[in-house]
């Protein structure tokens, strides 16, 4: 089929997109949703606008959609981007890579039943510790850029997910139930590197802001 991804620029989206990928389906566009609410319901927010990099490196048309994340009024944001998808690219299927979240996989599968197109979760009920693993084994580079949950701290920024990450975020979970993929809103991530990229993309300059459990690191990025 014919794919648009719903694309953060975070591990999740671009492996699902790499699955995708691999599973025969053509990448049309990458859809990326700006949004203005940094404590946004639906969507990724931290370094959100290096997208365009990372659409550069894949070689891949990218549609930005801007909305200001009011709850539920971002769908209809979400929904018209989609349309622009099937209009420009003729797209079959929207891919996403949701994991454990409902509340983002139901929304997006309406959005999709209504424009008659196909909804492709090629992570979904994934084992998230399996997950990361397979992530390093098919050479993703990937840092940490957000985190919001306690223990969670400042120096989790900028941190590569590698089997010392599993390791360490294995041992918070057995002690504090923090989930292993960041699945419940603990971490974010930007990808750097991986199979899709033809180049490798290097992070020039970095602003870190935040208090407490909750801190942000926005990035630039050549």
């Amino acid at each position: 089929m014919k794919c648009a991804v719903l694309f953060s620029g975070g591990k999740d989206s671009v492996y699902a997109t790499y699955i995708a990928k691999k599973s025969g389906h053509k990448i049309s566009c990458l859809i990326s949703i700006f949004s203005e609410n940094p404590e946004s319901y639906m969507f990724h927010t931290p370094s959100i606008t290096k997208v365009e990099k990372q659409a550069e490196a894949m070689k891949t048309p990218l549609l930005i959609q801007k909305t200001k994340g009011e709850k539920e009024k971002e769908l209809k944001d979400l929904k018209s981007a989609i349309k622009k998808a099937i209009e420009k690219y003729k797209i079959e299927a929207v891919v996403t890579g949701a994991v454990e979240s409902a509340y983002q996989a139901s929304r997006v599968q309406k959005i999709c039943n209504d424009l008659d197109i196909e909804c492709f979760n090629p992570l979904w009920q994934k084992n998230q510790l399996e997950l990361l693993k397979d992530l390093i084994k098919n050479n993703f580079e990937i840092v940490i850029t957000g985190v919001f949950a306690y223990p969670l701290d400042e120096s989790w920024l900028g941190k590569k997910i590698d089997g010392d990450f599993i390791e360490r975020i294995k041992e918070l979970y057995e002690k504090y139930e923090i989930n292993i993929a960041g699945e419940g809103g603990e971490t974010e991530s930007f990808v750097l590197n991986c199979p899709l990229f033809e180049r490798e993309i290097v992070i020039a300059d970095k602003e870190i802001s935040g208090k407490n459990n909750s801190w942000k690191m926005e990035i630039e990025v050549r």
